[in-house]
């Protein structure tokens, strides 16, 4: 690593023949040759032994710890964590799962992907991966996922517990191709409102949307309900091609600019699919980077409307510069700014990233999330949008159109805590599992599940007394009876998801939704 990264360095040691000791020459040296030195100093002198790359790779961190909150370092593999759920494919077996009781529990086996080919069903407990047990022996998901991905082609034999069969099975499976999708939900949420929810934005995620979008008009959408919620981001190219959408040919999405970078521009290079139906973009404090990239293009160019609350406030150009062994920093270079001019980066101090942290906790204790009334701004905030010239306020974020309080009542602290001990997530699948076979056979139509499946009381009280157990419980009747009305939905929402996909589970859970219910009745009412 020191070879590329102190090449431009002039650094040398002298041995004496006396003492044998190393001497660093040190005169009126850049920078860089200082760091180079003082690297070199350091990994040749020290009392004890060191881990040069780890040594540079703590430096590289701490010079840019120094400035904003978001310019990072990441290696090789930390990078590619990072990068894949937005590249829009792994090589890999092709199920979802989730580890219940130390066992890898297939909650579905991705369609058309290598593991349903040869016959891996949902329900199915993976239990040794080549002659390996994964099951039974504490081992980390990650170390469980490292086993059971691998470059495309190559095969890997899994043991399987089926439930209803007495002997293990096993099956050859060859890995491939996995496809990674950014959204969560696409459907006819009333007659002519359609609804699409984007959890982040990848390589794929603009065809995603133009194919739902495609198959909504045919189901006779006249207005869109787009859900940004709780999206953190992702790539510009594809914010850019998702906001053109609904926008004319020419019409200014966002531009960035920087000290060392110039204002460059991003518009609409064509008519969007969307440009002339009404649409309504919904936001909470979690929807950040290229959401709110969309989020302001969409509001300023009065396109629509924003639903929701304040959004996270992540406006920094980040250029991605890559080392030789695949690791990568993350610099930032410049800002992200509106239609109108404004700097969706919240205001941030430099090298204090413990206060940059706990922003979001600062302005849910300060009331924004419950009160639209505690949020005050200057008119040296006001902006106004480029059609019909609304004032839009900047200072970070996105500021709605239309706010929606955060429920505080409806999530307990009784519910936080059986969360945080995996107590529901790990019912609800054993739940889902024993029952998998009568639930799809009573209903084969989600509709009907929709509007009749209601969870049985001996689940959520399972999962109390698993709770007690851990010693939760409520601090009152009040919160007892909230926290069951919660896990009905939660649970609901669950099931669907297991025995359909996620885009029923945000049907059971959009019927609740505040934002996502405010957004409808706007459509519906006009108010």
């Amino acid at each position: 690593m020191k070879k590329y990264l102190f090449i431009a360095l002039v650094a040398f040691l002298a041995v004496t023949s006396a003492s044998a000791q190393l001497r660093i020459k040190m005169g009126k040296n850049s920078p860089i040759e200082k760091l180079g030195r003082a690297e070199i100093a350091i990994t040749n002198l020290y009392v004890d032994s060191v881990d040069e790359n780890k040594l540079v790779e703590d430096a590289i961190r701490g010079m840019l710890e120094k400035l904003d909150p978001h310019s990072s370092y990441a290696t090789a593999k930390e990078t590619k964590a990072m990068n894949e759920p937005l590249n829009g494919s792994f090589d890999g077996i092709g199920v979802q799962f989730n580890m219940v009781d130390d066992t890898l529990l297939v909650i579905q086996p991705v369609t058309n992907g290598p593991s349903e080919k040869v016959g891996i069903i949902a329900g199915d407990r993976i239990v040794a991966v080549n002659d390996t047990a994964i099951s039974g022996v504490k081992m980390s998901k990650e170390e469980i996922m490292k086993r059971l991905r691998g470059p495309k082609g190559t095969t890997v034999n899994l043991t399987v517990v089926r439930r209803g069969i007495k002997d293990k099975l096993i099956f050859k499976v060859k890995r491939d191709k996995i496809p990674v999708t950014t959204m969560d939900a696409a459907y006819m949420i009333r007659p002519g409102i359609g609804y699409i929810r984007l959890g982040s934005f990848g390589l794929t995620s603009h065809k995603e949307v133009t194919i739902a979008m495609d198959s909504l008009k045919k189901k006779g959408m006249k207005d869109l309900i787009f859900d940004l919620e709780d999206n953190g981001g992702g790539y510009l190219q594809a914010a850019a091609q998702i906001a053109n959408e609904f926008l004319q040919k020419g019409d200014l999405i966002v531009y960035t600019s920087g000290r060392a970078a110039p204002r460059q521009e991003y518009k609409a290079q064509a008519n969007g699919r969307w440009r002339n139906g009404k649409v309504v973009v919904l936001t909470n404090e979690f929807t950040a980077s290229a959401a709110e990239i969309v989020s302001g293009a969409i509001q300023d160019q009065d396109r629509g409307v924003v639903v929701g609350r304040r959004t996270f406030g992540k406006g920094l150009v980040q250029r991605p510069l890559t080392f030789d062994d695949g690791s990568e920093i993350r610099l930032t270079i410049a800002h992200y700014y509106t239609p109108s001019g404004r700097c969706i980066q919240k205001p941030y101090k430099k090298g204090d990233r413990l206060d940059y942290a706990m922003d979001l906790d600062k302005r849910y204790k300060h009331g924004e999330f419950t009160n639209q009334d505690s949020i005050h701004l200057s008119d040296s905030l006001k902006y106004y949008t480029l059609r019909k010239h609304r004032v839009v306020y900047g200072g970070g974020g996105i500021m709605p159109d239309y706010f929606v309080p955060l429920d505080t009542t409806k999530y307990t602290k009784m519910h936080r805590q059986l969360a945080a001990k995996s107590i529901v997530i790990n019912h609800s699948l054993k739940f889902i599992d024993a029952h998998r076979k009568e639930l799809k056979s009573q209903y084969k139509d989600f509709d009907k599940f929709l509007a009749t499946y209601e969870v049985p009381s001996s689940l959520i009280d399972g999962i109390i007394a698993e709770g007690k157990k851990d010693k939760i419980e409520p601090k009152d009747e009040a919160e007892l009876i909230q926290t069951k009305k919660y896990l009905a939905l939660q649970l609901k929402a669950l099931v669907a998801r297991d025995i359909w996909d996620m885009s029923q589970y945000f049907q059971v859970w959009n019927e609740t939704n505040e934002i996502v219910q405010r957004a409808v009745q706007l459509l519906t009412t006009g108010k």
